[in-house]
């Protein structure tokens, strides 16, 4: 009785109702063993899939319909292994086995149940979660075809806050992506650019043919209010999941660096650092001491980030992004784009499976994008090829670049030059 008792649970951990195909109701053992055998199935063919195509999985992967299917299997996954660990104790018949092993046997049936039962009760949550995130955040347009073989996404951080009137971007950059490998090219936009151009048809064009030329009052990041106060210059963006603001702000990046930009990521910067801790938290190489302050008149440094690799929380690496503390606009860009990298770093799969709840979360709170579900296989599969590459970045600030009086010209043979060496060389 004792190895019978092994034996079966054993059997049952392996391929539920084969305990029952032997010892057991025969007809509630083939539905065992059946299920088992169409879920190892499945889980083959996706491995195969994944290996084969992985964009295909991805895109499966954030379908609304498919993770709902999923969930609802995993569901009555969890139900089955319940019921038939359940069963298999009581035809191993404990009080019949010998008392010392009796302690032995039910504990690997639990622990068994535990291992499968709570591995799937835990991927129907994460499918939950997942098609929740992916229906709140993204967009349900359709797929877009990449230009000149790139993929452009306009990247916005907001500094909406109760001490300000509206939202005003305080981060600008582009993301440049090379469809077919992920290369990625990282230019960065100064908030407090000037004499901004539009190409024409652009709906700023009308009202500033001449560019947005009027000095000070007319920086790159007031466009987005700008926008704001005239939505019938973008009347459909919101029926597109954008506001005429981010229309304002696209159309301004556009002029700028001579790219057609598909999509836009906005972050509200006052939730960024949900996202971060999210993660556990970014790694960043410092390269000077650098210190956090308010941008207040008189204010003194509250702490010091010391120079080196620091694992940084969210609300440290906010503030090391947006301090201003005896530093410049210039100087500031430069470590927001090393906090943009380092959370790039830490979006690995096991690190987002893991944490997946808690992104999924953060991200419905911070993030508005128009970019559509459809889209993510092929961006996952990019973002995938992108981490195994060095960014390339292009910060368009002094020295080399006056915001205040862009040269056009020097900036597009600086983006042609910066793509240009961002794209490997094709192997034989």
């Amino acid at each position: 009785m004792r190895r019978r008792a092994w034996w079966l649970v054993a059997l049952n951990l392996l391929i539920p109702g084969s305990a029952q195909l032997i010892a057991g109701n025969r007809r509630l053992g083939k539905v065992g063993v059946s299920c088992t055998f169409i879920v190892w199935g499945l889980i083959v063919v996706g491995l195969l899939l994944y290996w084969l195509w992985p964009v295909a999985v991805y895109t499966l992967a954030a379908n609304p319909t498919v993770l709902a299917v999923i969930q609802v299997v995993l569901v009555v996954l969890v139900v089955i292994w319940i019921i038939f660990t359940l069963d298999t104790l009581r035809l191993v018949r404990l009080v019949k086995v010998r008392p010392t092993a009796r302690a032995f046997v039910a504990a690997l049936a639990v622990v068994g149940l535990v291992g499968t039962a709570g591995v799937a009760s835990y991927g129907a949550v994460v499918a939950g979660s997942a098609r929740s995130a992916i229906t709140t955040i993204f967009d349900s347009g359709e797929y877009t075809p990449p230009v000149d073989g790139r993929y452009n996404i306009l990247l916005l951080g907001g500094d909406a806050g109760p001490d300000r009137v509206g939202l005003r971007p305080d981060s600008i950059s582009v993301a440049s992506v090379d469809a077919q490998t992920g290369a990625t090219v990282l230019i960065g936009i100064p908030r407090n650019s000037e004499q901004i151009r539009f190409v024409k048809g652009s709906p700023l064009y009308g009202p500033f043919p001449q560019g947005y030329n009027c000095g000070d009052p007319c920086l790159i990041n007031y466009l987005y209010t700008y926008g704001e106060e005239h939505p019938d210059l973008y009347p459909d963006a919101e029926k597109h999941g954008s506001l005429p603001g981010i229309e304002a702000m696209r159309d301004a990046a556009e002029g700028v660096l001579g790219l057609k930009v598909q999509y836009f990521v906005l972050i509200d910067m006052k939730g960024f650092s949900d996202l971060i801790d999210a993660l556990g938290g970014i790694t960043i190489d410092v390269p000077e001491r650098t210190p956090l302050a308010a941008e207040v008149p008189g204010a003194k440094p509250f702490a010091w980030v010391e120079a080196g690799k620091q694992h940084l929380g969210g609300n440290t690496a906010l503030w090391y992004a947006r301090s201003r503390f005896n530093t410049t606009d210039y100087s500031r860009m430069s470590r927001q784009r090393d906090v943009q990298e380092a959370i790039l770093r830490e979006f690995t799969p096991a690190n987002v499976l893991l944490k997946f709840q808690g992104v999924a979360e953060a991200g419905k709170q911070v993030v508005k994008t128009d970019i559509p579900s459809v889209m993510l296989g092929l961006f996952v599969d990019l973002a995938s090829k992108s981490r195994k590459l060095p960014v390339t970045r292009l910060e368009l600030v002094p020295p080399d670049f006056n915001p205040a009086h862009p040269d056009y010209d020097k900036i597009a043979q600086a983006v042609a030059a910066a793509i240009a060496k961002s794209t490997p060389t094709p192997q034989p």
